[in-house]
C-alpha cells in the first residue's frame, strides 16, 4: 500500500513482469519509489532504443514538476535541453 492507501503490486503473465515490459517498451515510466530498483536501467534502455514515448523529446513528470517548483517556466522546464541523457 502506498501513502494514499492504494495497492502497489507486481503483475505478471507467463513469467513476464508486465511492469518491466511496459517500461522497456516505452509505454510506462518506472517509479523507483515503488519498484525499489527492480527496473534500474530499463528506462534508459528504452530511451536509447527510442521506444514508445522516447521516440521524441520527453522529460519525466517528476523532473518537470521539480523544475516548476524551483521557479522554472513551463517552456524552460520541458525543452530538449532539460531532458535526461
Amino acid at each position: 500500500m502506498d501513502q494514499y492507501g492504494r495497492t502497489v503490486a507486481t503483475c505478471s503473465v507467463g513469467g513476464t513482469d508486465l511492469g518491466k515490459w511496459l517500461v522497456l517498451s516505452g509505454l510506462a515510466l518506472d517509479w523507483p519509489q515503488y519498484s525499489k530498483g527492480r527496473y534500474a536501467g530499463v528506462p534508459r534502455e528504452a530511451e536509447r532504443a527510442g521506444r514508445g514515448f522516447w521516440k521524441g523529446s520527453y522529460v519525466e513528470p517528476w523532473l518537470y514538476r521539480a523544475c516548476i517548483r524551483s521557479s522554472g517556466k513551463p517552456s524552460s522546464c520541458s525543452d530538449d535541453a532539460n531532458a535526461p541523457s
